[in-house]
């Protein structure tokens, strides 16, 4: 017999040894408003199919939990690329990103005839059965060698090419009914669990829209996102150009030595997008509307502050004087900072700034006054006036960089016309596989885990205990004004993983394995060691991946 303490009741319960987390649920009773989707088993996800040999601390979680909502989704990638497989022969599915609430989904079928309305029901129709009739997924675990030969066999060739680069003697894969497929993290028991979701025509292929994290009993809003997918979609153009589609192209082209070219085209298609912004901010500088005003926001991690600095020197070689700063420096002295429920400051909340000060200044600066811009002091969390002046002369561009910059509240007294928005997104531009995408937070989280651990400013468990309030300050504070940009640049970087990896595993192996972050250090080692390391002496200090790394020549 073995003894499992569940943490959902704080109670311990014996069992027999080999019992699933699945036959476990029924013994332990607390509180269900949603279903169970997942566990955690001493801090690492598990699906419900996971059997217990040992005594084990175990949490079971519904879709409320990001782990919990990453099985969920897994498991629906599935059900739609079978459905479609079974619905069109020789079909591709590739799941590309986030969009719109749901995962924008390429579809090609055989025959490169568009997709059509008639073909989506199709596709839902056949969706709609399996769950129906409470089709089983199925793990399977076989050497690597063996999960190669299968996909070969299948055609699955960007499969073959990732696991060709894994560094494991094993592997799993999972069946659904009799298809097998590859997915990098637990699945659920059978595709009756899938009872929240829906597909319909966007653009040339599918979304696929998801739970509501907050209530998985309903779907995620539908916000149409046009200049979102445009920006995806030329990343994906470019992919497809370079053949660099998936982490396995990326793996073999890094194994032949070709680390050096591909860090110097990743660099090159930035500047490329920041020149061309810089470009477009000198003709509208010129124009009937001049602009004056640069809004510069993003979510964490984005890469605001070195994307402020590159875009000053290239608007430098158009002729025009950028004068930059950061609302950060307009924060609210610290007991003025709104609080989370928990107690806890919210550093993210608009009235963390001082808008209508920031806003004063902006006005007076823009009317050609001299103003003296202040600076808050983290240490003391006070703002303080030190004599620092700024005036905007003939040829000057002001550059505000911040996470509200794109709030109409924060500038709704400066006439639009002047204004020129950008917004700094995290599009990861390759997958680990056409099934697998990227999630464009986990890009961010860690960029965020190394810096803040370089710095010494937080340990990665507390980085990733913050996570979760940064997300949901995001989806309110930020990703709802992403779309009045009139530009948006990814900056997102091609080899990031790869070059991100000898710096994230030593500092994700500090957190214990007995705190409830390591369940996320685990998951993000294990994805991670999917991609090729390859050092990052040749990135160049002007990079946007060296204010995450250190090492930039834009530092203060």
């Amino acid at each position: 017999m073995i003894t499992v303490y569940c943490k959902n009741t704080g109670s311990y319960k014996e069992f027999v040894e080999g019992t699933t987390l699945l036959e476990m649920l029924p013994e332990f009773e607390f509180d269900r408003p949603y279903p169970i989707v997942s566990a955690k088993v001493n801090n690492v996800s598990q699906g419900l199919k996971f059997r217990v040999y040992n005594n084990r601390e175990i949490e079971f979680l519904d879709a409320t939990d990001p782990s919990g909502m990453r099985v969920y989704q897994r498991s629906l990638f599935f059900l739609l690329c079978k459905a479609s497989h079974e619905v069109f022969k020789g079909c591709r599915v590739y799941i590309e990103h986030p969009l719109s609430g749901g995962f924008y989904v390429n579809f090609k079928k055989k025959d490169d005839s568009p997709l059509s309305d008639e073909d989506v029901e199709k596709i839902k129709s056949r969706m709609l059965e399996m769950v129906e009739d409470n089709v089983l997924f199925h793990r399977r675990e076989v050497q690597i060698g063996e999960a190669i030969k299968l996909f070969r066999e299948l055609g699955y060739i960007d499969k073959v090419r990732l696991l060709e680069t894994s560094e494991d003697v094993y592997t799993d894969y999972y069946l659904l009914g009799d298809s097998p497929d590859y997915y990098y993290g637990r699945l659920l028991p059978s595709a009756a669990y899938l009872k929240v979701w829906d597909i319909q025509k966007c653009y040339d292929g599918l979304l696929l829209r998801v739970p509501d994290h907050r209530d998985p009993t309903r779907l995620v809003p539908y916000v149409p996102q046009p200049k979102t997918y445009e920006m995806f979609s030329e990343n994906l153009r470019w992919n497809i150009i370079t053949k660099l589609n998936n982490a396995g192209d990326v793996n073999h082209q890094l194994r032949k030595g070709h680390g050096s070219e591909l860090i110097q085209v990743a660099e090159a298609l930035q500047e490329k997008k920041i020149v061309k912004i810089a470009e477009e901010i000198e003709a509208r500088y010129y124009g009937e509307n001049k602009v004056r005003l640069v809004l510069v926001t993003g979510p964490s991690s984005s890469g605001k502050t070195t994307f402020s600095k590159r875009l000053s020197v290239q608007l430098k070689a158009c002729g025009l004087q950028p004068v930059v700063f950061s609302t950060d420096d307009y924060f609210v002295n610290r007991v003025d900072t709104p609080l989370l429920p928990n107690g806890q400051y919210d550093f993210d909340n608009f009235d963390t700034v001082d808008h209508d000060a920031l806003q004063q200044d902006l006005l007076k600066l823009l009317a050609g006054e001299e103003v003296e811009i202040p600076s808050y002091n983290f240490t003391t969390g006070m703002r303080e006036y030190n004599g620092k002046k700024k005036r905007l002369r003939e040829g000057s561009v002001l550059i505000v960089e911040g996470i509200h910059a794109l709030n109409p509240r924060l500038t709704d007294k400066i006439e639009d016309s002047c204004k020129f928005r950008i917004f700094i997104s995290t599009l990861t531009s390759i997958s680990l596989d056409n099934h697998n995408c990227i999630p464009t937070s986990d890009n961010r989280l860690l960029r965020r885990i190394v810096r803040d651990y370089n710095k010494g400013a937080f340990t990665a468990r507390q980085t990733i205990q913050q996570w979760p309030n940064v997300l949901e300050a995001e989806e309110k504070w930020i990703n709802p004004y992403q779309e009045n940009a009139d530009v948006m640049f990814n900056s997102a970087y091609l080899v990031e993983f790869a070059v991100m990896r000898n710096h994230a595993d030593p500092i994700l192996r500090t957190i214990p394995k007995n705190c409830p972050e390591y369940a996320e250090a685990h998951r993000l080692l294990k994805f991670i060691h999917y991609f090729t390391a390859v050092p990052d002496n040749e990135i160049p200090p002007t990079s946007l991946l060296r204010e995450f790394l250190g090492g930039s020549s834009f530092s203060n």
